[in-house]
């Protein structure tokens, strides 16, 4: 399931946030990668243990934290502390797929990746080039979304980054853990909460129907569910 989730971060939360990110101590995005990425991979990123990138991490964090529609879509168990990267002058990252597990350098956290995350954190007027081409069974879907608006997709996917030919690309990236590994239950249970709650904003929250299908997807959260 690839979902847009809009206005993760407002314009007032994006400025804050790039005043942080903005300042910190940008690397060679190869500074991070496995072989096979380091071969398609050309971009800027900011260290995990850059501490703009760990108080920009908490700003995402929080924002993720107050918005239901990335919680019914992701049903997430786990995110990775998000990171950083930028691109311009023709940088690009070839066409890839996510690691199967990501670790915490330094740490013992681990995740299994279900879902990837990209946060646009720049006007998408302010640069060309720059789409995240995802390919999924409908061919290749290429999404380049309004600062603070934010792309998850499954991390099984090949995806890749376009050139960015003027300007800057700015995005946080990371991965989810979600309490349901698998994709097509994922979707089943999105489809039938946003169906639960359109008839619960129609009807109200005590509609029998309401009720009733709201039991039926706490029934499959828990056959699906490895929490």
């Amino acid at each position: 399931m690839l979902i847009a989730i809009p206005d993760v971060l407002d314009p007032a939360g994006v400025a804050r946030l790039r005043g942080v990110i903005d300042a910190g101590a940008w690397a060679d995005g190869n500074a991070t990668s496995g072989p096979q990425s380091a071969l398609a991979k050309r971009n800027e990123q900011l260290p995990e243990d850059d501490a703009a990138a760990r108080e920009g991490g908490g700003h995402v964090l929080d924002a993720l934290g107050r918005s239901p529609l990335f919680v019914a879509a992701a049903l997430p168990l786990k995110v990775f502390p998000p990171l950083f990267n930028r691109y311009a002058g023709g940088q690009a990252f070839g066409m890839h797929v996510d690691n199967a597990i990501r670790l915490r350098r330094g740490s013992d956290f681990r995740l299994r990746a279900d879902l990837s995350a990209t946060l646009f954190l720049a006007d998408p007027d302010s640069y060309d080039g720059g789409e995240l081409v995802i390919e999924d069974q409908f061919g290749e879907q290429r999404v380049k979304l309004p600062a603070g608006h934010m792309v998850l997709y499954p991390a099984s996917s090949l995806h890749r980054v376009e050139p960015v030919t003027r300007g800057t690309r700015i995005a946080s990236f990371f991965w989810i853990q979600s309490m349901v590994r698998d994709d097509a239950a994922r979707r089943i249970l999105f489809e039938l909460d946003q169906s639960v709650q359109a008839i619960a904003a129609d009807k109200g929250h005590g509609d029998a129907t309401a009720i009733r299908l709201t039991g039926v997807y706490h029934n499959l959260l828990r056959r699906w569910a490895d929490a």
